[in-house]
């Protein structure tokens, strides 16, 4: 198999957990920046629905949505321990949790930052709304205060051993985090979890991603914040 391409943009939560996925399992992915939102024909013509992440596996498989993309990395790339449980009771919880992480919280949250305080930088004439930050910041203390719930009686996200819950969860608060949206003094299960997850070896290349004319916030690449 070839080396596999990533279509994707910098602060673009599941690309990061592909990406983070990837990394654990040792696949060297090559990464092509794509700016999704001006909808580029050439782009459309891959993936019309005009989303990232997109895997070009080779020349005869090309993946696109990001439950085709996360399940294939997993499934053909997986090793033990894998990042899905094998017994069903944890298999669902896991599977919960990426499902709450992936739709819920990018829904109420994670696409709605990322669009005013990243997109709408790259667009003429783009400027945030403020009453959209709002409400996104409330919505996000709802879910911490969920998350943290969960980490105040589990090792690990989803129980006693670190799944693909705990990537899906951790690539998300990493794009908020560049973004200096992250109340980490509110949270301080969330921020003992995040900083076992940050300094494991997979994180390395998210912690070096950069955006021009954007700074990361202060503890962005920062272990021990």
């Amino acid at each position: 198999m070839s080396q596999p391409k990533l279509l994707h943009y910098t602060l673009d939560p599941t690309s990061r957990l592909v990406r983070l996925m990837c990394a654990e399992y040792g696949v060297d992915v090559e990464l092509v920046h794509i700016k999704a939102w001006r909808r580029e024909p050439d782009f459309l013509e891959v993936n019309p629905s005009g989303d990232v992440p997109v895997l070009h596996v080779d020349d005869q498989l090309t993946l696109v949505g990001a439950s085709a993309v996360i399940y294939f990395v997993e499934e053909q790339f997986g090793a033990q321990p894998v990042l899905l449980p094998t017994d069903p009771i944890g298999r669902a919880e896991t599977r919960r949790l990426v499902d709450w992480t992936l739709n819920k919280l990018a829904d109420d949250v994670t696409r709605y930052i990322v669009e005013e305080k990243y997109i709408k930088n790259d667009l003429p004439g783009g400027t945030p709304d403020t009453s959209v930050l709002r409400a996104a910041r409330a919505n996000l203390t709802e879910h911490l205060t969920y998350f943290n719930y969960l980490l105040a009686t589990r090792r690990w996200l989803a129980g006693d051993e670190m799944t693909l819950a705990d990537f899906a969860l951790a690539a998300q608060i990493s794009t908020l985090d560049y973004l200096s949206e992250m109340p980490w003094d509110t949270v301080p299960e969330v921020k003992d979890w995040y900083q076992r997850l940050k300094s494991r070896p997979a994180f390395r290349t998210l912690l070096l991603d950069r955006v021009v004319g954007m700074p990361a916030s202060a503890n962005y690449a920062d272990l021990d914040f």
